[in-house]
Protein backbone atom coordinates (compact mmCIF):
# COMPACT_ATOMS: atom_id res chain seq x y z
CA UNK A 1 0.00 0.00 0.00
CA UNK A 2 1.08 3.56 -0.65
CA UNK A 3 2.43 4.95 2.63
CA UNK A 4 2.19 8.51 1.25
CA UNK A 5 -1.52 8.47 2.06
CA UNK A 6 -2.77 9.02 5.59
CA UNK A 7 -5.81 8.00 7.61
CA UNK A 8 -7.26 10.12 10.38
CA UNK A 9 -7.33 8.14 13.60
CA UNK A 10 -8.21 8.57 17.24
CA UNK A 11 -6.25 7.42 20.25
CA UNK A 12 -7.73 6.24 23.56
CA UNK A 13 -8.01 9.87 24.73
CA UNK A 14 -9.85 10.83 21.54
CA UNK A 15 -6.98 12.87 20.15
CA UNK A 16 -7.13 12.91 16.36
CA UNK A 17 -3.93 12.08 14.52
CA UNK A 18 -2.83 10.78 11.13
CA UNK A 19 -1.12 7.48 10.49
CA UNK A 20 0.08 5.62 7.44
CA UNK A 21 -1.90 2.70 6.09
CA UNK A 22 1.44 0.89 6.12
CA UNK A 23 1.51 1.28 9.92
CA UNK A 24 -2.00 -0.17 10.23
CA UNK A 25 -0.97 -3.10 8.06
CA UNK A 26 1.99 -3.77 10.34
CA UNK A 27 -0.29 -3.87 13.37
CA UNK A 28 -2.56 -6.53 11.89
CA UNK A 29 0.16 -8.74 10.40
CA UNK A 30 1.63 -10.33 13.51
CA UNK A 31 3.30 -13.04 11.47
CA UNK A 32 5.11 -13.06 8.15
CA UNK A 33 3.19 -12.16 5.01
CA UNK A 34 3.72 -15.61 3.52
CA UNK A 35 2.16 -17.31 6.53
CA UNK A 36 -0.79 -14.92 6.58
CA UNK A 37 -1.61 -15.79 2.99
CA UNK A 38 -1.17 -19.52 3.51
CA UNK A 39 -3.77 -20.02 6.22
CA UNK A 40 -7.49 -19.25 5.97
CA UNK A 41 -9.58 -18.35 9.02
CA UNK A 42 -12.74 -19.59 10.74
CA UNK A 43 -15.41 -17.68 12.64
CA UNK A 44 -16.47 -19.27 15.93
CA UNK A 45 -19.72 -18.59 17.77
CA UNK A 46 -19.54 -18.50 21.55
CA UNK A 47 -22.23 -19.41 24.04
CA UNK A 48 -22.10 -17.85 27.48
CA UNK A 49 -18.32 -17.55 27.98
CA UNK A 50 -16.12 -14.48 27.69
CA UNK A 51 -14.02 -14.06 24.58
CA UNK A 52 -10.94 -13.60 26.75
CA UNK A 53 -11.34 -17.06 28.24
CA UNK A 54 -11.82 -18.59 24.80
CA UNK A 55 -8.85 -16.65 23.41
CA UNK A 56 -6.62 -17.94 26.23
CA UNK A 57 -7.82 -21.52 25.80
CA UNK A 58 -7.15 -21.51 22.05
CA UNK A 59 -3.76 -19.83 22.55
CA UNK A 60 -2.81 -22.55 25.06
CA UNK A 61 -3.50 -25.02 22.26
CA UNK A 62 -1.24 -23.19 19.81
CA UNK A 63 -3.97 -21.36 17.87
CA UNK A 64 -4.03 -17.70 16.83
CA UNK A 65 -7.21 -15.66 17.15
CA UNK A 66 -8.60 -12.22 16.35
CA UNK A 67 -11.29 -10.25 18.19
CA UNK A 68 -12.58 -7.04 16.54
CA UNK A 69 -12.58 -4.19 19.07
CA UNK A 70 -13.67 -0.57 19.23
CA UNK A 71 -13.30 2.34 21.64
CA UNK A 72 -16.33 3.07 23.82
CA UNK A 73 -16.99 5.74 26.45
CA UNK A 74 -17.50 4.42 29.96
CA UNK A 75 -18.18 6.39 33.14
CA UNK A 76 -16.28 5.27 36.24
CA UNK A 77 -17.35 5.51 39.89
CA UNK A 78 -15.98 9.06 40.04
CA UNK A 79 -18.14 10.04 37.04
CA UNK A 80 -15.11 10.43 34.80
CA UNK A 81 -15.40 9.31 31.20
CA UNK A 82 -12.82 6.77 30.06
CA UNK A 83 -12.24 5.55 26.54
CA UNK A 84 -11.67 1.81 26.63
CA UNK A 85 -11.45 -0.98 24.10
CA UNK A 86 -14.37 -3.38 23.99
CA UNK A 87 -15.18 -6.28 21.64
CA UNK A 88 -17.54 -5.22 18.86
CA UNK A 89 -19.45 -8.51 19.06
CA UNK A 90 -19.34 -10.44 22.33
CA UNK A 91 -20.18 -13.89 21.00
CA UNK A 92 -17.74 -14.14 18.10
CA UNK A 93 -14.03 -14.87 17.73
CA UNK A 94 -11.93 -15.57 14.63
CA UNK A 95 -9.46 -18.45 14.47
CA UNK A 96 -6.57 -18.91 12.08
CA UNK A 97 -6.55 -22.41 10.58
CA UNK A 98 -2.99 -23.46 11.39
CA UNK A 99 -4.11 -27.02 12.19
CA UNK A 100 -6.28 -29.41 10.20
CA UNK A 101 -10.02 -29.63 10.81
CA UNK A 102 -9.79 -32.86 12.79
CA UNK A 103 -7.34 -31.33 15.29
CA UNK A 104 -9.38 -28.13 15.61
CA UNK A 105 -12.52 -30.17 16.21
CA UNK A 106 -10.75 -32.16 18.94
CA UNK A 107 -9.52 -28.98 20.64
CA UNK A 108 -13.02 -27.46 20.62
CA UNK A 109 -14.67 -30.70 21.79
CA UNK A 110 -12.16 -31.17 24.63
CA UNK A 111 -13.04 -27.81 26.15
CA UNK A 112 -15.81 -27.17 28.68
CA UNK A 113 -16.46 -23.93 26.79
CA UNK A 114 -19.48 -24.13 24.52
CA UNK A 115 -18.57 -22.88 21.05
CA UNK A 116 -19.05 -23.88 17.43
CA UNK A 117 -17.33 -23.08 14.14
CA UNK A 118 -19.66 -21.40 11.64
CA UNK A 119 -20.43 -23.81 8.81
CA UNK A 120 -21.08 -23.20 5.12
CA UNK A 121 -24.85 -23.60 5.62
CA UNK A 122 -27.41 -25.50 7.68
CA UNK A 123 -27.22 -28.40 5.25
CA UNK A 124 -23.49 -28.16 4.49
CA UNK A 125 -21.64 -28.80 7.75
CA UNK A 126 -18.17 -28.06 6.40
CA UNK A 127 -16.43 -25.26 8.26
CA UNK A 128 -16.79 -21.97 6.39
CA UNK A 129 -13.30 -20.79 5.43
CA UNK A 130 -12.43 -17.11 5.22
CA UNK A 131 -9.62 -16.62 2.66
CA UNK A 132 -6.45 -15.12 4.13
CA UNK A 133 -6.52 -11.98 1.94
CA UNK A 134 -10.16 -11.33 2.83
CA UNK A 135 -9.32 -11.68 6.52
CA UNK A 136 -6.24 -9.46 6.17
CA UNK A 137 -8.38 -6.67 4.76
CA UNK A 138 -11.14 -7.23 7.31
CA UNK A 139 -8.66 -6.96 10.20
CA UNK A 140 -7.14 -3.84 8.70
CA UNK A 141 -10.57 -2.22 8.37
CA UNK A 142 -11.41 -3.20 11.97
CA UNK A 143 -8.44 -1.27 13.38
CA UNK A 144 -9.99 0.53 16.39
CA UNK A 145 -7.99 3.71 15.72
CA UNK A 146 -9.62 4.31 12.33
CA UNK A 147 -12.43 6.86 12.31
CA UNK A 148 -15.46 6.96 10.00
CA UNK A 149 -16.18 3.28 10.46
CA UNK A 150 -19.17 1.28 11.64
CA UNK A 151 -20.04 -2.34 12.19
CA UNK A 152 -23.18 -4.16 11.10
CA UNK A 153 -24.47 -7.71 11.28
CA UNK A 154 -23.90 -10.29 8.56
CA UNK A 155 -27.63 -10.23 7.83
CA UNK A 156 -27.63 -6.44 7.40
CA UNK A 157 -24.62 -6.69 5.08
CA UNK A 158 -26.41 -9.19 2.84
CA UNK A 159 -29.32 -6.77 2.43
CA UNK A 160 -27.10 -3.98 1.13
CA UNK A 161 -26.79 -3.67 -2.63
CA UNK A 162 -23.65 -2.38 -4.24
CA UNK A 163 -20.80 -2.96 -6.66
CA UNK A 164 -17.67 -4.98 -5.98
CA UNK A 165 -14.74 -2.57 -6.20
CA UNK A 166 -11.08 -2.08 -5.45
CA UNK A 167 -9.79 1.22 -4.08
CA UNK A 168 -7.21 2.54 -6.54
CA UNK A 169 -6.05 5.69 -4.76
CA UNK A 170 -6.38 7.48 -1.46
CA UNK A 171 -5.75 6.20 2.10
CA UNK A 172 -7.58 2.90 1.46
CA UNK A 173 -5.65 2.09 -1.70
CA UNK A 174 -5.52 -1.65 -2.40
CA UNK A 175 -8.54 -2.66 -0.32
CA UNK A 176 -11.49 -4.38 -1.97
CA UNK A 177 -15.12 -4.84 -1.02
CA UNK A 178 -18.64 -3.82 -1.90
CA UNK A 179 -19.24 -0.12 -2.55
CA UNK A 180 -22.54 0.77 -0.84
CA UNK A 181 -24.37 4.00 -0.10
CA UNK A 182 -25.85 4.98 3.26
CA UNK A 183 -27.08 8.39 4.46
CA UNK A 184 -25.73 10.10 1.33
CA UNK A 185 -22.23 8.73 1.95
CA UNK A 186 -20.32 5.92 0.29
CA UNK A 187 -18.76 3.07 2.24
CA UNK A 188 -16.51 0.13 1.48
CA UNK A 189 -18.19 -2.94 2.94
CA UNK A 190 -16.21 -6.04 3.93
CA UNK A 191 -18.20 -8.95 5.33
CA UNK A 192 -17.11 -12.22 6.89
CA UNK A 193 -19.17 -14.95 8.57
CA UNK A 194 -20.79 -13.40 11.64
CA UNK A 195 -20.33 -9.66 11.01
CA UNK A 196 -19.29 -6.89 8.62
CA UNK A 197 -17.48 -3.55 8.71
CA UNK A 198 -18.15 -0.37 6.74
CA UNK A 199 -15.41 2.18 6.08
CA UNK A 200 -16.20 5.58 4.59
CA UNK A 201 -14.66 5.98 1.14
CA UNK A 202 -14.72 8.39 -1.79
CA UNK A 203 -16.60 6.87 -4.71
CA UNK A 204 -14.19 8.29 -7.29
CA UNK A 205 -11.27 6.45 -5.71
CA UNK A 206 -12.84 3.09 -6.54
CA UNK A 207 -12.94 1.00 -9.71
CA UNK A 208 -15.33 -1.85 -10.38
CA UNK A 209 -13.91 -5.36 -10.35
CA UNK A 210 -14.49 -7.53 -13.39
Amino acid sequence: MNSNFLLHTMDKDKNVASINMEDIDAQTNVVGEDEQHRYPWYAIKLYGFSQKKVEEYLADNGLDTFIPQEYVDEEDCEHKIKHILRPVVKNLIFLKKTKDDADIKKIISASNIKMSVITVSKSDKRYCEIPARQMDEFMMMCNPDILLKKFISEEQAHLKTGTLVRVKRGPLQGLSGKLVRANKNYYLLKDVPGMAVLLKVTKWCCVALE
